[in-house]
């Protein structure tokens, strides 16, 4: 592997000047203002394979495009398929940037710019390694698929649409996913996440009086939908942080006496997490370790909250509606359909006289495992180790990838979840970085893992 070694070497400038390229087209999927700017983030990543004579669509859809790549067959080798997206999230709040989001600065060995680790840092470093492979040797010792989409941050739904399709799954057939939108467990100790949690997304409106009213004049005499509202979301956890809807707990798998084992032995503290969140202590289900809450475990958030009087200074008003958006992280086993069934005939019986109530499910995934012994992951150890020097940990993740549950079901193949990230680089926040040290390791990683897949027999 010399020589793609010394290719790497030779190419690092190269590959941040392609990234930095990349970082300056404001493709934020979720603005229509920004329409173009995706498209042309789009047609950039396309460009990026053919030049390497993969055969290459750019494929239309209702919003954005998605962008499908492949490299040649090769006959009895397996075939992997790296996902990846293009899109961003928004840059705002922009007077909180130290630079500007769509001009990529380097600073103390990390570039920052909206996008750089999610996630087109961490996706180019698989493109450029298929390049290192390309234009070092001629060919991949594989047959390697891309499918890069434009609006992974958005909910993904053109690519959920086009994978109904059968034809669609044709093409993506494969042995094996392979997605870096994660991160490494800390600095200098990289990571594979084997397990993400699902999600159960609600928005709950109420309705009191056609208006506002004076809450002197009228408080005490009408329901108050704000009052309401905080005692049904109160009621939705205990004191212990335990969920009280019906059955919720009923398929929850607990992790096995290995991993909690193996996560008590990961270098953590709970001082260190609340040095880095800037937090005076932790909390969360009694019983569990804060790994294990995070990882592990079922969980109830408020992610938003509206009612009432929100300016300046005080206006005593009852107001008219209020409404909240919550989430529930589900474990593998749950099923957010059926969390979902349980949880409106609770908040039903909760609803007072005078109050009408909209139960909204926006949205829900299923979580996932991935065996640890599956040869795909050992291959991915061995070829991390060999790009960063030092051997990965395995850990679950309490965020969600719905891509993962939807390839599992549709294409029957596991994923690798292989991130190069890091936990503090401000992923949808202000002054988002990614370091260029892990960019170069993460695409040598990338190089290795083709070279070590390609030695496993195909399906």
């Amino acid at each position: 592997m010399k020589d793609l070694d010394q290719f790497l070497e030779q190419h690092r400038e190269a590959f941040e000047n392609d990234l930095c390229d990349l970082l300056r087209i404001p493709s934020v999927s979720t603005d229509s203002s920004y329409r173009k700017d995706v498209r042309r983030a789009g047609d950039w990543v396309a460009e990026q394979f053919r030049r390497l004579n993969f055969k290459t669509e750019v494929i239309s859809t209702d919003r954005h495009p998605i962008v499908y790549a492949e490299s040649a067959p090769v006959p009895g080798k397996p075939v992997a398929l790296v996902y990846g997206h293009y899109d961003v999230q928004p840059p705002d709040p922009l007077n909180e940037w130290t630079t500007p989001p769509f001009e990529p600065s380097i600073r103390n060995g990390n570039l920052y710019a909206r996008g750089a680790t999610d996630d087109k840092g961490q996706m180019l470093t698989h493109v450029k390694a298929v390049q290192a492979w390309i234009e070092t040797r001629g060919e991949l010792p594989m047959q390697v698929k891309f499918l890069i989409e434009g609006e992974e941050e958005v909910g993904s739904e053109s690519l959920n649409d086009w994978l109904e399709d059968p034809a669609t799954l044709e093409k993506l057939a494969c042995d094996i996913v392979v997605i870096s939108d994660t991160s490494q467990f800390a600095p200098g100790q990289p990571a594979i996440t084997y397990g993400l949690k699902g999600i159960a997304y609600f928005e709950l409106k109420l309705q009191g009086p056609s208006q506002d009213l004076h809450s002197g004049v009228f408080g005490g005499a009408v329901t108050n939908p704000a009052n309401t509202l905080a005692k049904m979301l109160a009621a939705l956890i205990d004191d212990d942080r335990k969920v009280q809807i019906p059955g919720f707990y009923d398929d929850v798998i607990d992790a096995t006496a290995s991993e909690r084992e193996q996560f008590a032995k990961l270098p953590f503290t709970d001082e260190q997490f609340q040095q880095q969140l800037g937090v005076t202590g932790v909390s969360g289900e009694a019983g569990y370790t804060t790994l294990e809450r995070r990882w592990v475990r079922p969980t109830f958030d408020i992610n938003g909250l509206s009612s009432g009087y929100q300016g300046e200074g005080a206006k005593t008003v009852l107001p008219a509606r209020a409404s909240a958006k919550f989430s529930f992280r589900l474990v593998p086993n749950q099923c957010p359909k059926k969390v979902a069934a349980a949880l409106e005939p609770m908040l039903q019986k909760m609803c007072p006289p005078g109050i009408t109530m909209e139960l909204v499910d926006m949205h829900g995934a299923p979580g996932i495992v991935t065996p640890l012994d599956s040869p795909y992951m050992q291959a991915a150890a061995d070829a991390i180790e060999s790009g960063f020097g030092t051997r990965p940990v395995f850990i679950r993740e309490g965020g969600s990838i719905p891509v993962v549950t939807a390839f599992s079901k549709k294409l029957g193949v596991d994923t690798l979840l292989l991130g190069w990230g890091l936990n503090d680089d401000n992923t949808h926040s202000p002054n988002e970085k990614f370091c260029l040290a892990d960019y170069h390791r993460g695409t040598k990683a990338s190089v290795y893992l083709w070279d070590r897949l390609s030695q496993l027999p195909a399906r």
